[in-house]
């Protein structure tokens, strides 16, 4: 293939992923719909693209590799605190339930399939893995309840190296079992990879946090130390012992993540970043060496292993699984609905069934085409019907349209209770006992202390929240609030006052508009001007506009006295009015605005012209007063001057 050609193939290939990512992100469903459709389009449908014939010999290399990362960052996500409250249910669906479904899909792969035997097992053990490429996309989508969606998650990470392991000892006993010593190698394999990839995964994770820890790197490498470190042990581990490295990696992100003193949140949303493009790119070149006539051909056979592994497998997984468990039935219900198969399986299913082409074996060919049916079809499936089913069940979260407010001062309990009126969850955080006290007497739900802290990662409760608006008075507490939750909410939805201290700072001395977030209101409204309005007797207002009563009319009535923050339109969604916002409401409408109350107004109008005309009267007096005194002196000067010397 010539070098214009693969560098073509691969521009293609990010344009894709790139793409597919976006319209997931659009329609709210997982990405791995479009990038399965890309790749079949691509490959075998248009013959526009041909992995093998892109990367070679690289082709399978670059697959474990990234395998090896993605396992890594799932594994990174894992916390022993979370674990002691779910460990139970999740170590049986990762032993007893795996074992279930894995022993369910292969007696059917062999009767429904005409696998062999040996096929059929291995077969079972490359589709009983969730994976968190797929269960993390959906769970952001369905958003079941914490328990349900903690479940899932470490199911979906702790499953996916123990189900590569399974296949390898399978594969390895297919090998070995033509030698006549299946069972024996069988074993010594098993014990040396679980034996070898956890003291070597513990102790690479241990030496990579003791580097983090001591500060023996500056942060800036700190993601180039983990993943050079992740890429080095995968390749050593299987070098020591065959098939050892996805253990290795996943107990070398397990052990980092509990470390002690170990900060690995800037090296996670790296790796999440770096995931995101590995699995886009690998979704779309395996499916792309699909074979459609093999998949066609598999029959209604197919068709019935599919129904089994969604109506009989799982459910009865679930069902072993939490026996005795806290676990209602809805939640039940649920977990047994969401099992989409991922990338491990669609990876690992390629690299074995090549080796075993090699080596002769009938129906490996069909390893590939049913790994991805059953992918397809799961995620299809689920996609569609989780969310819809989680609410039905009375298992989702509420949708995320609440609002973190960093401040619980005057400003910030005055939107807050008007934002709760309107329906919305409001939570405020102080670090202010005061302010915080206040706010409970108002009604409203608070973190009394620092938001950016260890405790309030663990214990501050975000369910139902989208929004941030940091309204202190204090700049560097509002940039550093924004920083921190910037990757929570998306840089789109973190807003942040105008302090008192950044209008009269000059460009190099207040924080950039990336670090700050979106100006809440306009440039105009700082803080101080906002509790200054407050304190002569401004509220915060809500009005519907009209067909009588519209956009204009409401600017010809109020005018200057009206700062309008925030905008609900007639479907429902809220828009925050910040700088550079152009607002056109139409009638429908509700508007959330600071309002100067004009009784009020005037008597503070008022008071102010008497304080100055007061002030006035005063320096007159004084001025007066220091003529007199001035004259008087003169007086006696001259008095003086008349007496005769002696």
């Amino acid at each position: 293939m010539e070098e214009h050609q693969i560098v073509l193939a691969i521009a293609g290939i990010a344009a894709g992923a790139m793409l597919c990512q976006w319209l997931a992100w659009r329609v709210k469903l997982p990405a791995i719909l479009f990038l399965l459709l890309t790749g079949i389009v691509a490959g075998p449908v248009t013959g526009l693209l041909d992995p093998q014939a892109v990367f070679g010999d690289l082709l399978f290399p670059m697959v474990s590799l990234s395998v090896a990362i993605i396992l890594f960052e799932g594994s990174l996500t894992l916390r022993f605190d979370e674990f002691k409250e779910i460990g139970t249910v999740v170590q049986r669906l990762v032993t007893v339930g795996a074992l279930v479904t894995g022993i369910v899909i292969a007696v059917t792969a062999h009767y429904f399939l005409n696998f062999t035997w040996e096929i059929a097992l291995l077969f079972g053990t490359l589709t009983l893995v969730t994976g968190p490429t797929v269960i993390m996309p959906m769970l952001r989508v369905v958003r079941p309840k914490a328990a349900v969606a903690n479940i899932l998650r470490w199911e979906g990470i702790v499953i996916d190296p123990i189900g590569a392991l399974l296949a390898v000892v399978v594969y390895e006993y297919i090998l070995a079992s033509s030698q006549g010593n299946g069972l024996s190698q069988s074993l010594l394999i098993f014990g040396a990879v679980i034996v070898g990839g956890t003291a070597f995964g513990a102790f690479c994770g241990w030496l990579l946090g003791i580097i983090l820890r001591r500060h023996w790197l500056p942060e800036y490498l700190h993601n180039l130390a983990a993943l050079s470190t992740v890429l080095v042990a995968f390749i050593v581990s299987n070098l020591v012992i065959h098939e050892s490295g996805l253990l290795t990696v996943t107990v070398m992100g397990m052990w980092l993540a509990n470390m002690r003193g170990v900060d690995v949140r800037h090296i996670l949303h790296f790796k999440e970043s770096l995931s995101v493009l590995l699995i886009s790119v690998l979704f779309i070149m395996l499916a792309a060496r699909l074979d459609l006539q093999q998949l066609t051909a598999l029959g209604p056979g197919a068709l019935i292993l599919l129904l089994v592994v969604q109506f009989i497998a799982r459910p009865l997984s679930i069902a072993v699984s939490t026996y005795g468990s806290n676990l209602n039935w809805r939640e039940r219900a649920l977990l047994s609905w969401i099992a989409p198969r991922g990338i491990v399986a669609a990876a690992v299913s390629a690299i074995f069934a090549l080796r075993l082409q090699e080596q002769g074996y009938a129906g490996a060919g069909l390893l590939v085409p049913m790994t991805f049916l059953v992918i397809i079809g799961t995620v299809v499936l689920q996609s569609a019907t989780s969310r819809p089913l989680a609410h039905l069940l009375k298992v989702a979260e509420p949708t995320p349209s609440g609002y973190l407010f960093i401040g619980a001062n005057s400003v910030a309990r005055g939107i807050a209770k008007a934002l709760q009126s309107m329906g919305y969850r409001v939570l405020l955080t102080d670090s202010s006992w005061e302010n915080i006290r206040a706010s409970r007497m108002a009604g409203l739900t608070t973190y009394f202390g620092n938001p950016m802290s260890q405790h309030a990662d663990e214990n501050m409760d975000l369910v139902g929240i989208g929004r941030l608006i940091a309204l202190s008075p204090i700049a560097e507490i509002n940039v550093l609030s924004t920083m921190r939750f910037r990757h929570d909410f998306g840089p789109e939805n973190t807003f942040s006052v105008m302090t008192g201290q950044e209008t009269r700072r000059s460009e190099k001395h207040r924080a950039s508009d990336e670090h700050r977030g979106r100006i809440f209101g306009d440039a105009e409204m700082t803080f101080p001007k906002m509790a200054s309005r407050l304190s002569h007797g401004a509220e915060f207002k809500t009005t519907t506009l009209t067909e009588n009563f519209g956009w204009q009319e409401y600017l010809d009535k109020h005018g200057s006295k009206a700062t309008v923050l925030f905008a609900r339109d007639t479907k429902g969604w809220l828009h925050v009015l910040h700088e550079g916002h152009m607002l056109q409401p139409s009638a429908g409408w509700t508007l959330l605005s600071l309002l100067d109350n004009d009784s009020e107004a005037k008597v503070a109008k008022a008071k102010e012209a008497k304080e100055a005309k007061e002030a006035k009267a005063a320096i007159k007096e004084a001025k007066e007063e220091a003529k007199a005194d001035n004259e008087s002196n003169k007086s006696e000067v001259v008095a003086s001057s008349n007496i005769p010397s002696a």
